[in-house]
């Protein structure tokens, strides 16, 4: 079945572009120009990825990203923004979005960073076992996509625990913020790698006791992170 994509954006010029490209590639695409449109498409179209203006009518893109991660939904989400305040742009991520591109932009740019998500999901564990990565007080269930700290469920966005998942089976390993990209994102940002410190930074919030002195995520001064933990990660295989 043809991958399908919402494009949400409130500029028919960007929305007949972002369409034609995208189903040139492939795609099965349905398009909506204000925030409130997407959750009327939710359950006729079933998007399985989701390219959101930040600026829209009667809902904007952030509230969107926000609500349906509020409601656990989970699908990709590509924000659009023609503002180059990089608040803007960590604002996206920070409720839920797992790339952002600004405008103009190239239609290529756009669909090798749709291709790159997509890679990633069907990367992602999909067995009947469940890898176990236990470091400390911290647990990461691979396959089942949940982690628990002292016993109690955290969570966490996709790409927060796509990015948590990574550093677990690179445990001990420093890994540059460009390693993070590509393993993480699968592809580069062009050097920008914002994105990752973002992402870190909410892992910390959500795992560590206290942020600023972390005991699991260290920072590695000018190279990257690496995970590190008062027992160094165990894994197991439960049927």
């Amino acid at each position: 079945m043809r991958k399908k994509i919402l494009v949400v954006d409130d500029e028919p010029s960007i929305s007949m572009l972002i369409e034609f490209n995208l189903k040139l590639a492939g795609y099965d695409v349905r398009c909506v120009s204000d925030g409130e449109a997407v959750f009327d498409m939710l359950k006729p179209f079933r998007p399985d990825l989701i390219v959101l203006d930040l600026m829209l009518p009667k809902m904007d893109g952030i509230q969107v990203c926000r609500e349906l991660r509020k409601q656990n939904n989970a699908v990709p989400i590509i924000m659009l923004t023609a503002l180059q305040d990089v608040t803007d742009k960590i604002a996206g991520l920070d409720n839920g979005a797992d790339d952002y591109m600004t405008k103009p932009f190239s239609p290529q740019e756009l669909i090798s960073r749709i291709q790159a998500i997509f890679r990633r999901l069907q990367s992602l564990p999909g067995g009947t076992d469940d890898i176990i990565f236990s470091i400390g007080r911290l647990q990461v269930h691979a396959d089942q996509r949940e982690v628990y700290l002292d016993g109690n469920q955290v969570e966490l966005t996709p790409k927060e625990f796509e990015l948590l998942l990574f550093l677990c089976k690179h445990k001990g390993k420093v890994l540059s913020r460009q390693q993070l990209l590509h393993g993480v994102w699968d592809y580069h940002f062009l050097g920008d790698t914002r994105i990752v410190d973002v992402h870190i930074s909410h892992l910390r919030d959500k795992i560590e006791k206290n942020a600023r002195t972390p005991e699991y995520i260290m920072t590695v001064r000018n190279v990257g992170y690496k995970l590190n933990g008062p027992a160094m990660a165990n894994e197991s295989s439960l049927a």
